[in-house]
């Protein structure tokens, strides 16, 4: 054998081993191993679902919610419509009309979602001077509107929570609707706004909580000067006994970025207790009926993903090694992978992947492409969705003909008869929020 063929297969040796080990450290699967991946929208219309915290698969996996508009690349005026629809995958991925919306953003669409064991849609819309919610049976096609617009579900499918959409809207452009303005603007923390419990087959709420409520509850480093107040991102515990909600104010220290509050507090607004008091939490999911997986900052660690323990201080770092970028973050039924992703990197390419909390192993979905356009208020975050057995992962990306849905398979990946299993009952047990 002569030296450089001698040197030439010692190289492409040591060059393996390099990208072997690479491989172990960071716990990925090969790139050739890449889970098969499908649209199941496409062009001329655009497509998404937008929030990861909501139930998009119906009960059987077969039909995907999702949204749909003619316009990109701004924020959704007054008058602007989308249509809501729903996706049969095992008819062609045939697109089926299930009405309208004028209440809607980029980021949480129309809060489009099934109700929990029920054949039940709800999507907000807004009539006339009035954000209402309209519920739709799937079979029949009968559908009613009650007065108040939802945002999370709890288990049992018979009440939800909803936050004032026209203070987001003039808080956080993205996350609230056009057309009606807030009429406490000019108030910082108004005894009049909040969050509210809300019926859902009567259409009766009850103001709950309330951001004069919060504001008086101090801040450990205190408010900076001027401070305006806000609640985003409800999320009901697995059991329906408590929920998250995020408090967040914007003063002069503030400038364009807010500060942040984590609560919980019992079903009817009573017995809160702040989970978080360090002003920086972000996407967040509950794991069980007293555990929250949390992107936050802590002093412990820093800016991480943590376990907090609902009423307590403890808390613990998960995915140290790997989970390293806040994401959008919800557990698989059984708890035992993470289903995650991330924000574009350099090359403007987003990560969702699967994370197993046992071997701490990340497993990648697919690398998608967000063209330098989709940013700020208008960005396509990749928000991964699964399916009810957790065998499918429904995804928004913009790589190609502009933003649409796509089917990721993972079932070779996590087991198909584990997931099955232990999904027999979540449909009417376990919910799924999140973040900010």
């Amino acid at each position: 054998m002569s030296s450089f063929s001698r040197r030439t297969i010692l190289k492409s040796i040591a060059l393996a081993a390099g990208q072997f080990a690479l491989a172990r450290a960071a716990d990925e699967i090969p790139e050739t191993s890449l889970p098969p991946v499908r649209a199941i929208t496409k062009g001329p219309k655009f497509h998404w679902f937008a929030y990861y915290d909501k139930l998009q698969f119906d009960p059987t996996g077969r039909y995907v919610l999702g949204n749909q508009v003619d316009f990109e690349h701004r924020s959704p005026a007054a008058d602007d419509v989308i249509r809501v629809g729903v996706i049969d995958t095992a008819d062609g991925d045939r697109w089926q009309e299930l009405g309208q919306s004028r209440a809607s953003n980029w980021q949480q669409g129309c809060m489009l979602q099934w109700i929990p064991g029920k054949r039940e849609i709800l999507w907000n819309d807004r009539v006339e001077d009035q954000f209402v919610c309209h519920i739709q049976n799937f079979e029949t096609g009968e559908t009613r509107t009650i007065p108040s617009p939802i945002y999370c579900v709890s288990p049992n499918g018979t009440w939800g929570l909803t936050c004032d959409f026209r203070r987001l809207n003039d808080c956080r452009p993205g996350y609230g609707y056009a057309g009606i303005v807030d009429p406490f603007r000019e108030e910082l923390a108004p005894g009049e706004a909040g969050i509210w419990r809300v019926d859902l087959q009567t259409g009766t709420r009850k103001l709950i909580v309330t951001l004069a409520d919060a504001a008086r509850i101090p801040h450990k480093s205190g408010y900076s000067l001027g401070a305006k107040h806000w609640f985003n991102h409800l999320l009901i515990a697995p059991d329906g006994k408590r929920f998250i909600y995020l408090h967040r104010w914007r003063g002069k220290a503030e400038g364009k970025g807010f500060s942040t509050r984590m609560f919980t507090a019992a079903a009817d607004g009573s017995d809160w207790y702040i989970l978080d008091p360090h002003g920086k939490t972000s996407h967040f999911i509950w794991r069980d009926a007293k555990s929250v997986l949390a992107w936050a900052q802590h002093p412990s660690h820093g800016e991480r993903f943590y376990l907090y323990h609902d009423q307590s201080t403890e808390v613990e770092v998960v995915g140290k090694d790997v989970m390293t970028e806040n994401g959008h973050c919800s557990y698989l039924p059984g708890n035992k992978w993470i289903l995650n992703d991330t924000y574009p990197d350099r090359e403007r390419l987003q990560h969702p992947y699967l994370y197993e909390v046992a071997s701490g192993r990340r497993l990648p979905l697919g690398h998608f492409h967000s063209p330098q356009n989709y940013m700020g208020e208008w960005r396509c975050d990749t928000h991964p969705r699964f399916s009810p057995d957790g065998t499918k992962v429904c995804i928004d990306s913009p790589h190609a003909n502009g933003r649409q849905m796509y089917l990721i398979d993972i079932a070779e990946l996590v087991g198909r008869s584990e997931s099955a299993e232990s999904y027999s009952t979540s449909w009417t047990t376990k919910r799924f929020c999140a973040m900010g």
